[in-house]
């Protein structure tokens, strides 16, 4: 790496945490405004005003990363709660959606999380779940969780991999997404995001520039889950990631 680059992946990574942490004081002040604001609003304005500040947060992230990020797809979105199924490539993943995806979500997520300052407040308020994943009995509180937010009108995002592949493919998925749609009788919305793990996870934990895109695909309705069999909807969903995904692939190294 020569010496300007270096510089300039030290200078991003600077900016880029500074910003990570330091908006969000600032954050919450606006964001106990938005709250006390609950009473008055149906579920649907609440989720959507509460959206608009981790959505400033996540977009000031991603311009600090130099990223440029294509969403594709926002036509698939149905009226409604759905659940967002999406590979997991790295720590970027995240605020790549809340600064893209126009419809208002929550998500799952490791408990550790919960020990961050002033997150935890934001990720109540948006209907996260959090999972400890070395205990089976808060995994299966967790699908009950997620289900009763989805029932309620809440839209959630799933990582069914676990785990990040720091841009080396996709994993398999664990089934537990097909049982949450199912029971709580809304659609899955299968997402493909390539091109985060470039941010970070490839550079030593350093900030480097990437090319983004995240693309929402077909949706995969109720009836056609209640149809097949648990396998064939994670082999569906998969499948159609891992093809959308190796399609985004082949055009960046064609451009």
């Amino acid at each position: 790496m020569s010496v300007g680059k270096r510089k300039t992946t030290v200078f991003n990574s600077i900016r880029t945490f500074s910003f990570l942490f330091g908006y969000l004081p600032i954050s919450a002040i606006n964001f106990k405004k938005i709250v006390k604001q609950k009473p008055r609003l149906s579920l649907q304005e609440y989720d959507q005003l509460v959206h608009t500040e981790p959505q400033k947060w996540a977009s000031g992230i991603m311009k600090r990363t130099n990223s440029t990020v294509t969403i594709i797809g926002t036509e698939n979105l149905p009226e409604g709660p759905v659940l967002f199924v999406s590979n997991h490539e790295g720590n970027f993943d995240i605020p790549t959606f809340l600064s893209t995806i126009p419809k208002p979500f929550g998500f799952i997520s490791k408990k550790e999380v919960n020990k961050f300052p002033i997150i935890p407040m934001y990720m109540k308020e948006m209907n996260c779940v959090f999972l400890d994943r070395t205990d089976r009995r808060s995994a299966l509180k967790s699908i009950a969780d997620t289900v009763e937010k989805l029932k309620k009108g809440h839209s959630i995002l799933i990582f069914p991999e676990g785990t990040r592949s720091k841009g080396d493919g996709i994993g398999e998925f664990k089934a537990g997404f097909v049982r949450i749609a199912k029971d709580a009788g809304v659609p899955i919305v299968p997402v493909a995001i390539h091109g985060t793990a470039d941010i970070m996870e490839k550079n030593n934990n350093k900030i480097m520039p990437a090319n983004v895109t995240v693309q929402l695909l077909n949706v995969v309705g109720i009836d056609e889950l209640n149809d097949i069999k648990p396998k064939e909807a994670i082999a569906l969903v998969h499948g159609r990631i891992a093809n959308a995904l190796a399609t985004i692939a082949t055009k960046k190294l064609t451009n």
